[in-house]
């Protein structure tokens, strides 16, 4: 297993992105503090010039295991569920441009809630129906350049749709892809989940990609979860992607960091 932590390339109302700001500056922090891996969350592929960004990255070591898709909800609304049939094809081509980066450098691209609410008025059987139909038309755009999607459950605080790793198998059943799985965070999974390392264990294979907040939402080892046992599980089903730091940037971005990488080293027995 390898390490990254999610850096934004604008700046957005999303809180739990340790780094936002100077691009270049903060990808050299992040190489500097020993991370094997940069997770992009990029709001809208065409206000990113690909091959400058590829460039930096790579003159300071740094892979591109994923790129987070959220800020197209966070910042202009758009998701598979709206009412509005517009919206949803827009959110549907928003990933769907996401795909070119991502087949360039091998990043899996992250569904989190560009999934979308169950608006009022809008019965959830139909809310399900129209994420499903988004997910099986994104997933075949992105089976063409052999890019991998993963849809993260998220908690009930923030949608209704897709809370649990359980939930998320089911869709994948639904949506019949080989290149859909699940992105497994545990912040939320110590929400929904009734055990963290019983849903690790029920994914297996279909884990794409893993974020690791503790329970407060802060680095690893700053709140209650147990993150030996989390490692313990993902060895145990041969997960050999990365493990991305998505946390508050509490006291600050750096310190986030610095003691999010000193965990990971030590559970991944690095140092």
């Amino acid at each position: 297993m390898k390490t990254s932590i999610v850096l934004s390339t604008h700046q957005a109302k999303f809180n739990a992105v340790a780094f936002k700001g100077d691009l270049e500056a903060n990808v050299s922090k992040i190489a500097g503090l020993g991370y094997d891996g940069v997770e992009l969350a990029i709001r809208d592929p065409k206000l990113v010039d690909a091959d400058a960004l590829l460039a930096m990255t790579q003159r300071c070591g740094l892979s591109v295991p994923a790129i987070g898709t959220g800020q197209a909800w966070g910042e202009e609304g758009l998701s598979f569920t709206d009412p509005d049939e517009t919206v949803r094809r827009a959110a549907v081509q928003r990933i769907i441009d996401h795909v070119p980066l991502a087949a360039r450098t091998g990043a899996v691209i992250i569904l989190g809630l560009i999934r979308g609410v169950v608006k009022p008025g809008v019965e959830p059987a139909q809310a399900q129906a129209w994420m499903v139909d988004a997910l099986k038309r994104c997933s075949a755009a992105a089976q063409t350049r052999g890019v991998r999607l993963a849809l993260e459950p998220i908690n009930r605080y923030e949608t209704t749709l897709i809370n649990s790793v359980a939930d998320c198998l089911a869709l994948i059943d639904a949506v019949d892809a080989d290149n859909f799985g699940v992105l497994a965070d545990t912040f939320h999974m110590n929400i929904e989940d009734v055990s963290i390392v019983s849903s690790l264990k029920q994914a297996g294979a279909q884990l794409f990609h893993v974020h690791f907040a503790d329970s407060n939402r802060q680095y690893p080892g700053a709140g209650h979860i147990d993150f030996t046992a989390i490692v313990e599980a993902l060895n145990e089903v041969n997960y050999q992607g990365y493990i991305s730091i998505e946390a508050m940037p509490l006291p600050d971005a750096e310190t986030c960091a610095r003691e999010a990488i000193k965990t990971l080293d030590r559970l991944l027995a690095r140092s």
